[in-house]
């Protein structure tokens, strides 16, 4: 009996000799991810705070009325932000109605369709559009996308949709080749290698043994990836899209080549116009008078809460699903 505990007792002993270290490496970690956190909100705060400190001499002139007003002079100091808005929305909608579902095709067609040889080719050449700098799409929108667009999209499209009530009113000419179209088709080209990417890798962790099942019921490939594939990943789907609008309702550079910088509204597609980036890029060096540059910092201050709300809704919207399906994925 008493070897037994001396055995016991020698057994027992490394482990108690391990569990402060254990305990203080258990602290350092739980220190270090409550300061990540915190660190995050702090800097979240921060910058809301500053935009709102910036843009107070324009929220106090022209309060909420600054949202649906369309006139910007600055030679009489009036502004309005309702076209930087519009465009704003509206290019980006135009980028992820291309991008995604062009996205997620691709990234079916890597996991499921490519031909192994070309597979890692296109993966990579996918992901090498994310690295391109954004004034290089704006140069080769400008000067490539711009005229080809001018010259054979727009006026069979004007053409066909001249006499179509509503349509003809989205697709009105003249033919600019630059405007909120051709943005949004730039943007599209911009934020697909993100969809692309973040889809495929999702794609990839679904396990094989949920598609073979399906597979052995006699299921087809399109049965296998709605049914199957696409609501195992939705949670992934859904990030991977949210990064591309953030990266869409945010760009500049490339936006202001190719979108004209147009002050204004207009219900046509093909019209130039201006987003709140362009419009902070184009004019904040030259702001001058008490509320040129604090209406522009008005402009970032919504478009930081127009971010905010989408990804808000984004992440409620993929609750909901989770719900739905009754349980994560």
């Amino acid at each position: 009996m008493v070897d037994l505990a001396l055995k016991e007792d020698a057994t027992s002993k490394p482990a108690t000799s391990r569990m402060p270290g254990n305990l203080g490496s258990d602290r350092t970690f739980r220190a270090i991810s409550v300061s990540s956190a915190v660190a995050v909100l702090v800097m979240f705060t921060g910058i809301m705070a500053a935009l709102i400190y910036g843009a107070w001499p324009a929220i106090s002139a022209f309060g909420l009325s600054f949202l649906w007003t369309e006139i910007w002079n600055p030679v009489t100091q009036k502004f309005g932000a309702v076209a930087p808005i519009y465009g704003t929305l509206v290019t980006s909608l135009i980028a992820m109605l291309i991008a995604v579902p062009v996205g997620i095709g691709i990234a079916i067609f890597l996991t499921e369709l490519c031909p192994p040889s070309l597979r890692r080719p296109i993966g990579i050449a996918v992901e090498l559009l994310a690295g391109i700098p954004s004034i290089i799409y704006g140069i080769w929108g400008l000067f490539v996308l711009a005229p080809f667009v001018q010259q054979y999209v727009m006026p069979p499209v004007i053409d066909a949709f001249s006499n179509v009530p509503v349509l003809s009113d989205l697709f009105a000419g003249p033919p600019y080749g630059i405007g909120i179209f051709t943005a949004g088709v730039i943007l599209a080209i911009m934020v697909l290698p993100f969809i692309t990417a973040v889809s495929r890798d999702v794609f990839l962790a679904v396990p094989p043994v949920l598609k073979e099942a399906a597979y052995g019921l006699g299921a087809t490939k399109w049965e296998v990836e709605y049914n199957v594939v696409l609501p195992y990943a939705r949670g992934g789907v859904v990030g991977g899209i949210m990064l591309a609008l953030g990266r869409a309702l945010g760009e500049t550079m490339a936006v202001t080549f190719v979108i004209g910088n147009a002050n204004r509204v207009s219900t046509s597609l093909f019209a130039p116009g201006t987003t709140i980036s362009a419009s902070i890029a184009n004019e904040f060096t030259e702001a001058v008078g008490p509320l040129y540059a604090p209406a522009l910092v008005f402009l970032g201050l919504i478009l930081f809460f127009v971010t905010v709300i989408v990804l808000g809704a984004a992440q409620y919207m993929l609750y909901r699903l989770e719900k739905r399906a009754g349980g994560k994925s």
